[in-house]
């Protein structure tokens, strides 16, 4: 897998059915190992050894309904109340961040409303703080550590 642009930890892989897959501490079971995932599990780690986020607020691949459309959200991060207040999406190392990234995020914030939002491809990393009063975001220098948002 790529070199990502997060600390590398001791991941724990599997091939089953000729699959090769890694472990997700939050869903507590092994997932297909796509580029993607890679990122995705760097990233949960990141947050939760690095960056103090506890593991028991953030879920993977959290479902959103929209009329008939399903939508999944790649992680997401709930306070003290169950309230959604981050989202993070992932793409593969290979996969630019664009505006189309942007725009998804958007869609699924636009049901959960939160406070921030977050895009990794692993390499580059973008979040932004969300201000409903001015109908704008403002793009952090940083990600914030848990005990500061």
């Amino acid at each position: 897998m790529n070199r990502l642009n997060l600390p590398s930890f001791d991941t724990k892989i599997i091939v089953r059915n000729d699959r090769r897959m890694i472990f997700d501490h939050l869903r507590r079971k092994y997932v297909t190992l796509t580029p993607e995932e890679w990122v995705r599990q760097h990233f949960v780690h990141y947050l939760t050894h690095y960056m103090g986020y506890p593991e028991m607020m953030l879920a993977n691949e959290v479902e959103l309904t929209v009329g008939q459309k399903r939508l999944r959200c790649d992680s997401v991060l709930y306070g003290m109340h169950a309230e959604p207040r981050m989202i993070v999406e992932y793409k593969a190392p290979t996969i630019a961040i664009t505006q189309k990234v942007f725009d998804q995020i958007s869609v699924y914030n636009m049901l959960l409303h939160v406070d921030y939002l977050v895009v990794s491809n692993g390499i580059t990393h973008y979040c932004c703080k969300m201000d409903y009063e001015h109908q704008n975001y403002l793009f952090l220098e940083e990600i914030p550590r848990y005990e500061n948002i």
